[in-house]
């Protein structure tokens, strides 16, 4: 399908969101992905002009949108200097990263740094819908200015009466901002301390390879089983 770049902003320290437009033929469920190429672009590399993101928009919203830490590759040199009007196709939509039906369990997203991206999209759609999910978004970062969309998340707690935000910093002494929030990684104990009984929900996990397989290790130790943890790692961003 063929898309049009908008505009991009900074969402965190390194972090960039990117705004295309939305083909009317284009229907995605949030948390789901897309393969991005980009069209004939000044540079390349051995990575190739294609890179799949978690859509980080909700589908009820004008438009999609993906977001990113800013590495230095060529893919991510080019999308930074994108003029509005800028061509570009995608494949998609992909992935399962999408809310269950049973409502009688609670959703516990997981979420490490970008990982937050498709749980900013399932947040947003259900407030949007007044889903009656009970949801639970724990959000680990180092500090509140690496954490994309903190100030929106924490916001949406008084859009949506069953959306409960926990926030988690790991690195605080290196930050200039307040935080009244938790500290440290993410665990059982902070997991029991909202949650109770930890075999309740079903849990999302996104974020780095070795976040995700520390927070599949870290339930499955705390006797949760695989069943009902959903996972989606996001290795190089």
């Amino acid at each position: 399908m063929n898309t049009k770049f908008i505009r991009s902003e900074e969402v965190a320290e390194g972090t960039m969101a990117f705004h295309f437009e939305k083909p009317t033929e284009f229907h995605y469920k949030a948390g789901q992905s897309i393969d991005l190429t980009l069209v004939n672009p000044p540079e390349t590399d051995a990575e190739g002009n294609t890179r799949a993101f978690s859509l980080s928009s909700a589908p009820s919203e004008e438009g999609f949108m993906i977001s990113t830490r800013m590495r230095d590759t060529a893919f991510k040199r080019v999308l930074k200097t994108l003029a509005p009007g800028a061509a570009l196709t995608f494949e998609g939509p992909f992935g399962s990263m999408t809310l269950h039906n049973d409502l009688t369990k609670p959703a516990v997203f997981l979420a490490g740094g970008i990982g937050v991206t498709p749980f900013r999209s399932m947040a947003v759609q259900a407030a949007n819908d007044k889903a009656p999910h009970t949801i639970f978004l724990f959000y680990s970062n180092r500090r509140p200015e690496d954490a994309a969309f903190l100030k929106e998340l924490m916001a949406l707690e008084s859009a949506n009466a069953n959306f409960k935000f926990i926030g988690t910093m790991t690195n605080m002494k290196d930050s200039k901002q307040p935080w009244t929030g938790e500290t440290g990684y993410i665990d059982g104990a902070m997991l029991k301390k909202y949650l109770g009984d930890l075999n309740a929900p079903i849990y999302y996990l996104a974020g780095p390879a070795t976040m995700v397989a520390a927070m599949r290790k870290m339930l499955n130790d705390n006797g949760v089983n695989d069943d009902y943890i959903r996972a989606e790692e996001f290795s190089g961003y």
